[in-house]
C-alpha cells in the first residue's frame, strides 16, 4: 500500500522519537512507520494473535490493549496513528480523544471513504455487481465505513485537535497472473458465494429484502465461476482503487 509515501509527509516522521501505531493489526503500517524514523516504534492491538505477526513482521514492540483505553501515560508518544480503525468503531470521536490523550504533538488517522471504491474486471458483470454489493452493505453497516478525510477531520475537531490536514492516497489492489494463493481463494469463494453470505446480516440490515439478496448472490456465484474460468485460462485481471485520507491533526 505505501510503495508511494508521500501521502505521509505531513506525519514528520524522519524527526519522530516515539511512535503509536494503534488497531496495529499484523504491522503493515508498523513496519513503514519503522522504516521512516529515527525513533521507536510501538503496535498496540486487541488482537494477541495480530501482534505476534506483527512482532515478526515490523520488527517492532507490541502491547495489548483497546483503542479506547490506551495503556500508556498521558504524552507518551510524539505521534500517534491508525490506519482503517476509525471506520470500524462506533465512536471515532472517543478514539481520537485517547489519541490524543497520549500524544504530546500529532495524531494521525489513514481512513478510506468506502463509497469510493472502483472496481474494473476482465469479467464484465463483477464491476456492477461489486457496486450493487457496496450501495446495500454501506445501508447496513453499523458504523461510518465512509469516513475519509472529511469525516476524520471532523472527528478531530470534536476531539479538541487543531490544525488538521488532510493528504489523498489511492491504493490499487490489482489481481493477474501468475495469481497468488490468496486470489484463487477469493475467487473459489466467489464461486461458492461464501463472500457475501459472511456480510448476509449487514446486506440485509438495510434495505435490501431476502429475495434481493437471493438474486444478487445467485449473480455473485455466475460472475465468480466466470472468474475462476479466466484464472484457468491466465486471462482474469482485476483492479479495485481504494482513496485513502490521511489526516494529521496538533495537540
Amino acid at each position: 500500500m505505501w510503495d508511494d509515501r508521500s501521502a505521509l509527509a505531513d506525519l514528520q516522521l524522519d524527526s519522530r522519537e516515539r511512535v503509536l501505531d494503534v488497531g496495529c493489526g499484523t504491522g503493515e503500517l508498523s513496519r513503514v512507520l519503522a522504516s521512516e524514523t529515527p525513533g521507536e516504534v510501538v503496535g498496540v492491538d486487541a488482537d494477541p494473535d495480530l501482534l505476534a505477526v506483527a512482532r515478526d513482521r515490523a520488527g517492532v514492540e507490541t502491547v495489548a490493549g483497546d483503542a479506547l483505553r490506551l495503556p500508556f501515560p498521558d504524552d507518551s508518544f510524539d505521534l500517534v496513528v491508525c490506519q482503517a480503525l476509525l471506520i470500524n468503531l462506533p465512536d471515532p470521536v472517543a478514539a481520537v480523544r485517547e489519541f490524543r490523550r497520549v500524544s504530546s504533538d500529532l495524531v494521525a488517522a489513514v481512513e478510506p471513504d468506502n463509497a469510493g471504491v472502483s472496481v474494473e474486471s476482465t469479467v464484465e458483470s463483477e464491476s456492477d455487481l461489486a457496486a450493487r454489493a457496496r450501495r446495500a452493505y454501506l445501508r447496513g453497516v453499523e458504523t461510518d465505513v465512509t469516513l475519509g478525510g472529511e469525516g476524520t477531520r471532523e472527528a478531530f475537531r470534536e476531539a479538541g485537535l487543531s490544525d488538521a490536514t488532510t493528504r489523498r492516497h489511492y491504493h490499487t489492489r490489482t489481481v493477474e497472473p501468475p495469481y497468488a494463493d490468496r486470489d484463487l481463494h477469493s475467487a473459489r469463494r466467489k464461486a461458492s458465494g461464501e463472500g457475501l453470505a459472511d456480510d448476509r446480516a449487514t446486506l440485509l440490515a438495510g434495505d435490501l429484502s431476502v429475495a434481493e439478496y437471493d438474486d444478487l448472490r445467485s449473480d455473485w456465484r455466475e460472475m465468480g465461476r466466470a472468474v475462476v474460468e479466466q484464472m484457468s485460462d491466465g486471462e482474469y485481471r482485476r483492479a479495485e482503487v481504494v482513496p485513502f485520507y490521511v489526516t494529521v491533526g496538533s495537540i
